[in-house]
């Protein structure tokens, strides 16, 4: 695991967008998997900089989803389906045939959920999936405890996370009790993973990803299973970690051929 501090969210999202741009030069098909909510957008801003003034060819990249509300209609504007459309594909000139997510409007949940597992792996894989982090250590809608071998599934939201996201409702009684989202196992078949994380308050859940024991109780500590996986963080969220400062000489030695 690579641990990059970086002084703010605007670096961090820099920072891995040209990492992304350099996957779609090497791989203009990649499958890049994308995370919503307020953290990523920094990434999405810099990608789509970068398609507007170096003329980054993203034609042929392709989207998936990391996970979807249960019950909302395909053409909601709070489904993740079409926030994603509207803060990553739209913004880098793409159209919906490039886009790919579960089904969370399906009859058969459950089969929706085994067939978006199964649409992945026949897709090649995803190349590098996004990853933010909530400040109880949860990846996805994976909250703690969940299956370090969970595969794409149905998942129950908590009150509280039900009460963060009325935000982007007309009331609370309107955001949806279930969620589709990639499993655990599933996150970790992707080729990269990379996980940003900002502000003081992911600090701890930060510092027992990155420097705790490996455990279900904290589902982000599982980045600790694969074999590329990086964590870019703020000043502020890497506040709560031991080996900042080796970190910090870590990056600072790496040598130029050799990405995020």
């Amino acid at each position: 695991m690579e641990i990059v501090i970086v002084p703010d969210a605007a670096a961090g999202g820099a920072l891995i967008a040209a990492a992304i741009a350099d996957l779609l030069t090497r791989k203009p098909d990649a499958l890049l998997g994308v995370a919503t909510g307020s953290t990523p957008l920094p990434i999405y801003q810099a990608l789509a900089e970068r398609v507007r003034d170096t003329g980054l060819d993203v034609a042929r990249a392709r989207i998936c989803q990391l996970d979807e509300y249960v019950g909302l209609p395909k053409g909601h504007p709070e489904s993740y389906r079409s926030v994603v459309l509207r803060e990553v594909v739209e913004p880098l000139g793409l159209t919906e045939s490039s886009f790919m997510g579960p089904d969370g409007s399906a009859d058969d949940i459950a089969a929706a959920c085994e067939a978006y597992d199964q649409a992945l792996a026949q897709a090649g894989g995803v190349d590098l999936q996004l990853l933010g982090i909530g400040t109880d250590g949860h990846i996805g809608f994976n909250e703690p405890c969940s299956s370090l071998a969970s595969r794409t599934r149905i998942k129950t939201l908590t009150e509280r996370t039900r009460v963060d996201n009325a935000r982007f409702f007309d009331s609370l009684d309107e955001v949806p009790h279930h969620v589709i989202t990639q499993g655990i196992g599933t996150i970790l078949d992707a080729r990269h993973l990379v996980l940003l994380a900002t502000g003081e308050g992911k600090a701890d859940a930060v510092a027992a990803t990155v420097e705790g024991p490996l455990s279900a109780l904290v589902p982000a500590s599982a980045l600790q299973l694969h074999r590329h996986a990086t964590v870019v963080v703020d000043e502020a969220a890497a506040s709560g970690l031991k080996l900042a400062d080796y970190f910090r000489a870590t990056y600072a030695a790496k040598p130029s051929w050799q990405s995020i």
